[in-house]
Parts: C-alpha cells; structure tokens; sequence
C-alpha cells in the first residue's frame, strides 16, 4: 500500500489565502480558481453557501476547479455519483511511474488557518499560525485514463460534469481519474471508514506542520522516516531532509511538487496510523 500525500486547494500562488478551519473545527478546503471550472455559487459547504465564507475571506473568485471532489453535499449530484480525483501532466507521470492504483490511498492536504467571526463577517484569527493540515482522503477502486472525454461522459453520466472530463479536450495531456472504494480497507481488512471524504472536524493529528515552524516543515510519526523497513518518501531522498526525534520525525519538504509518494508496503505501525486517522476523523 502506498500513501500520496497530495496537495491541493488554495496556496500562495492559487487563490492567495489559506483554505479555513472554522471555530468549532469544521474544515474545508477552497477549490482553486479556474476559468474551466464550476461556478463557486453552486458550491456548498455544511448545506450553507460556500460563497459565505469565500466572499469574507477573498474577492474575485468566480469558478473553481473542484478537484479532489470528495463530498456528495458540495454540489448537486447524478446518481450513483463516487467520489474522484483527477491528474494530468508530470504530475500524472510521477504518479505512474510510482505505480500509484488501485488500493493506495491519497492524503489530501493544504494551506488551512483558522477563521472567526467579527460583526457577522468572516476574518483570520491574526495570532493563527499557517499550517499545512491534511483535509480529505480517497482509496483508489479504479483508475481511468481519458482518451475521450465525450465517451467517459456516456459510459459514466455522474462524471459530465467533473472538471477533468467537462474540460478534458483542453485540461492537459495523461489525463487520469482515480475513483474512490466503496469502504476503506487497510491491510486487506475492511474498515468502519467511507472509501473517500473530507475530514470533519480538525484536530492536531491532522497538522502536519511542526508548530511553531513554516508550513514546509513537518513533524510526522517516526516510522515514515527512511530505513530498513521504509523507502524514502518520493521527491524527499536527500537524509539531511529527515531528523528524528523521539516517536517523531522532522522533514523538510521540497518546494515543488503535487504527490509525495510514501510506500508503506505491509507496515504495521503505518496501517495503525491510517486506520485509526480516517476512522477517527473521518465523516
């Protein structure tokens, strides 16, 4: 099994500000803008517009790309919709040549700080830290490569409207849609966990930034480290990258990259990790 912290939703460059994490832990990540997107109006988050906490937080964003869709509430939905992600580009090639598929799982991650209300209008609490949090998760139960985006349309109606095929003819080439599990399984054992969702409400297990730190520098459990057991994570093969400290390791990201690939394999400590993280803070 592999893991592919994937990142995703609003950064520096995309959108501008930090995606939000609301006073009572509620989480979610903004979609980035795109003018092949959905019209941000259409968007919901806990059955209340979207545009409540956008319009508050930046000004001028009009169509998303939502992609990782991961929550049948977001919008309207055909029936027997599933949650999806698609890729394209070196990005989709990093995955391949990885051998990302069926029954890996991606981590959804961004850059999240928490918001509060003042006089009916959503701000940054200013003494928040930006933090890279995790937010959302996905089990692959099949992988399709588009050639036709039309096709994929009338074999999958649920995926028209999914950005990386509604805009396939002109999103990117290796365009690739990976669709979530029914239920998540770890280590060949079903879970009590949904295949895909957004992660409900935040908690620090969900923080991988050490705190106190820039947002690129994580703390993460010590078993991820490089070893015996466990290949280095994709893109992060440099040891001064990695410092272990206690039950716990240090890495500094790369500044470039979607994917960072962790090939767990059979670990055990790594498959307690992922259970219990979904499980627990799963919707």
């Amino acid at each position: 099994m592999k893991i592919i912290f994937s990142r995703k939703g609003f950064d520096s460059q995309y959108g501008g500000v930090a995606s939000p994490i609301l006073p009572d832990g509620g989480i979610t990540s903004f979609p980035i803008p795109s003018r092949f997107g959905r019209p941000v109006t259409q968007l919901s988050f806990r059955g209340m517009p979207l545009t409540d906490l956008l319009n508050d937080l930046v000004r001028g964003i009009d169509t998303v790309h939502l992609d990782p869709d991961l929550h049948d509430g977001s919008v309207l939905r055909e029936a027997g919709w599933r949650p999806t992600f698609g890729q394209v580009g070196s990005a989709q090639s990093h995955l391949a040549n990885e051998g990302v598929g069926v029954g890996d799982v991606f981590l959804f991650f961004g850059w999240f700080r928490q918001v509060e209300q003042q006089q009916g209008r959503w701000r940054y609490v200013r003494s928040a830290p930006n933090i890279h949090s995790l937010f959302g998760w996905l089990q692959v139960g099949d992988v399709i490569k588009i050639s036709s985006p039309a096709d994929i349309a009338k074999r999958y109606p649920w995926l028209a409207d999914h950005p990386h095929v509604q805009h396939g003819a002109v999103i990117g080439a290796k365009n690739t849609l990976y669709v979530a599990t029914d239920t998540l399984s770890v280590g060949g054992q079903p879970t009590g966990a949904a295949g895909a969702g957004m992660f409900r409400r935040w908690g620090t297990p969900l923080q991988l930034t050490e705190p106190g730190c820039s947002r690129s520098r994580w703390l993460l459990p010590a078993w991820m480290a490089p070893g015996t057991r466990m290949p280095p994570m994709s893109m992060h093969g440099t040891p001064a990258r990695w410092e272990t400290i206690g039950d716990r390791v240090r890495l500094q990201t790369v500044g470039k990259g979607q994917e960072f690939i962790l090939n767990m394999g059979q670990h055990p400590k790594g498959q307690d990790w992922l259970r219990e993280l979904i499980e627990t803070h799963g919707n």
